[in-house]
Formats: C-alpha cells, structure tokens, sequence
C-alpha cells in the first residue's frame, strides 16, 4: 500500500513537472516540430527589383512588407558575415551601399537593436563586382580598376564612414578576392597571357595592397571563387585553384568526363576544406580541397540556381523545369524534392532566383512579381506579392526564435 502512495506521488510530482515546463516561456525548444512549418521568428528576406529602385523586406513570421529606395535600380544583394547587414552593389551605376536590418545576435537569442534602414556606409567604386564579407568587414573587388573597396560591418552606422581602396598595382579585369583568416587576401591577377576579361593567377597580398606571396601557378582563365579562412578556392579551365594563406598553391583535376568544361562558380560549404563547384555544362559536385577528390552531387545541365542554404549544410537547385531539389552536403543525399516554379525558358531575360532557410526555400517570379514561399516540412507553396519585377534576393538575420537570454 505504501509503495503504491509513494508511486501516485511520483506520478503526481512528475506530472506538475511536465505541466510547469510545458508552460514556461524560456523553455520552448526552437525546432518543437510544431514549429518547423514556420519561419524563425528573426529570419528576412531582401529583395532589390530590376525596374525599379524599390529594395523589398520581407518578415516571413510575421508575413510582412516593408519597401525602401535603393539609389538604382537592379541591385545585386548580398549578405555581410555577421548577417545583420547587407552590401547592395550597383556595378553598372559605380557605388556600392549598405542596409541594417537592425537585428543583433546575442548568443543565445537575437535583439531588435533598431529599425531596418539604409547604412551611412556607402562608396563610389569603378564596377564593384565581386562581394565577399569575412572578419567583419565587407569587401568588393573593382573590375574597373582592379582595386579593393573595403568597409567594416562596425562602421554601417557610423556618420563619416566610408570604404577604404586597396590598390594592389593590378591590371582593370573581371576579378576576385577572398579573405583569409590571418586579415591577408587572395586576389586574382590578369597579365594577359589569356585574351579577354579573366585573370589567370592568384597572388596573395596584405590589407596595404603589398605582395606578400607571388602567384605560383598560370591558369587559362579564372572565375567564381570561395574562402573557409583556412583555403582560398578559385574555379579555373585549368583545374580548381586551391591557396592558402602561407603562398602554397596547387591544382586539383576536373572530373575526367569534363572535357572543356569548369566550375565557374565556388560555393562555401559548412564542413572545413569541402567546397561546391558549379558548371552549367556539368551540374554540380563536391571538392574536397584536403583529399583533392571532386565528388558529384547532381549531374545536371538544367539546373537554373544553384545556392548553398543559410547554414551552408544544404545545397539547393532550381531546374528550367522548375523542379526545386535540396540535398544533404555531408551525404550528398537529396532531402526534399519539390515543384516550385512553372517552367523558365533557358533564353529568358530574366529568371527566378532563389535563397534557402533550414525551413523555407524563397524563390523569385519576375514575372508575376511574387516571392514564392516553399515550405520544405510541408512543401506547400505561399506567394506573395513583393515588387513590379523581383531581381535579386538575399537572408538577412538569424535562424532563431529567442528573444531574450534565459
């Protein structure tokens, strides 16, 4: 009898236990499953438009709009490491600007530290083109002139700030750089060994512009290009261009079946030494800058978009057909399969663009001027009505539902 009072009391106090957790607000777990078919709470989405200067914010939990002036029309979006800011560059009109989203991350849990607005930081640049954001600065490679525009995320609202020029005494080309973890950078050279816009080399330099480690290997021509901090990775037709930030350089081999075929485009994944090549002509595969081994993940020559997600775990591709596929990097695996858009002519003008969540794939109708919702626990579609003609999209903010520390 006693021990059956004693279990009744047990049962009792684990029962007011369970109550209490399941009502106490710190406690909610942020991926509860009831939850995954919404957006976290401090995810947004940036648009820019191709018509007109209307620069598009988007609170998917909130299902929000909020409209700004950009200084020109079709802005390339991009977002700054930290993902509070974002860098909108206007290459054909010469200046680069920055947007707040006002959200800050506090370890655990994310601030609204102030309304969403256009930065102070800003900058006149010859044809900023290539955008990469590491050590929290933001960074532009000038085609026009060959230069580096540098501002830091710090400075974004800072009054008189402005990006500083980086002159490393290169030729005008179509070029890149990429940040090393040590604050050097990795910047492509063009001696014209190759006719055309491309460099063909890769020299390192300090933040001064000063050459610290010549370029050791010719190439027949060089694009796309991505840095853990650790490797510096450039596509090339000559193979994949792999840097460190010590000099050393070396070529890893294309898939034997490429023929002329190269990634012209380099994706950072999540997983330290493991990138993503991409090539119309081929599709898209793993290199594993380490082993120097190039693995598929989808062979495809329909592919429209090909991202990595927000964490950078999932690789994302859109088909002309409109097919949506999301696939695991570390098994290479595909995860969801979806139709997303109707069909997009390979000649179109315009095509939709995509950015991917943990939750959400967004995609652009440049048509229809939607934002296109594709709820990846559910895979049910949402539109919204966003602008005349959707350019370009960009995340900003945190896959995070805290608002306060526990």
């Amino acid at each position: 009898m006693k021990n059956k009072f004693y279990k009744l009391l047990f049962l009792f106090a684990l029962s007011l236990f369970a109550f209490s957790c399941s009502n106490d607000d710190d406690n909610h777990d942020d991926h509860d499953h009831e939850h995954d078919s919404e957006e976290h709470t401090f995810v947004r989405i940036l648009l820019s438009d191709e018509k007109t200067t209307e620069i598009t914010l988007f609170d998917p939990s909130e299902d929000k709009i909020s409209s700004f002036t950009a200084k020109f029309a079709k802005s390339s979006l991009y977002t700054t490491e930290s993902g509070r800011f974002a860098g909108i560059v206007h290459r054909d009109n010469n200046f680069v600007e920055t947007f707040d989203s006002g959200l800050e991350m506090h370890g655990d849990h994310v601030d609204v530290d102030d309304v969403a607005k256009f930065g102070v930081l800003a900058t006149s640049a010859l044809k900023p083109t290539h955008f990469k954001s590491k050590i929290g600065e933001i960074l532009t490679f000038n085609d026009g002139d060959g230069t580096l525009s540098v501002g830091k995320e710090t400075d974004v609202n800072t009054a008189g700030a402005t990006f500083k020029t980086i002159n490393a005494g290169l030729l005008a080309h179509h070029g890149a750089m990429a940040t090393f973890a040590n604050g050097t950078y990795a910047i492509t050279e063009k001696d014209n060994s190759v006719t055309g816009t491309l460099p063909e080399k890769v020299k390192i330099i300090d933040n001064t512009g000063k050459t610290l480690f010549d370029a050791k290997i010719q190439t027949k021509g060089i694009h796309g290009n991505a840095s853990d901090g650790v490797y510096a990775v450039f596509g090339s037709s000559s193979g994949i261009l792999v840097v460190e930030s010590n000099g050393d350089q070396k070529l890893i081999a294309h898939p034997e079946d490429f023929g002329t075929a190269w990634f012209g485009s380099i994706l950072e994944t999540a997983s330290a030494g493991k990138f993503i090549g991409y090539t119309a002509a081929k599709g898209a595969y793993l290199i594993d800058v380490v082993n120097s081994t190039v693995k598929p993940i989808i062979q495809n020559t329909t592919i429209m978009q090909c991202k990595v997600s927000y964490d950078h775990t999932k690789l994302a591709v859109l088909l002309h057909s409109g097919d949506f596929k999301l696939y695991d990097i570390s098994s290479l695996q595909v995860s969801k399969e979806v139709k997303a858009t109707s069909e997009t002519a390979t000649d179109a003008t315009l095509k939709p663009q995509m950015a991917v969540t943990d939750r959400f794939a967004y995609v652009t109708s440049p048509t229809t001027g939607e934002l296109l919702q594709v709820n990846l626990s559910t895979l049910a579609i949402k539109k919204t009505k966003v602008s005349s003609t959707p350019y370009m999209i960009t995340i900003l903010g945190y896959e995070n539902s805290e608002t306060h520390s526990h």
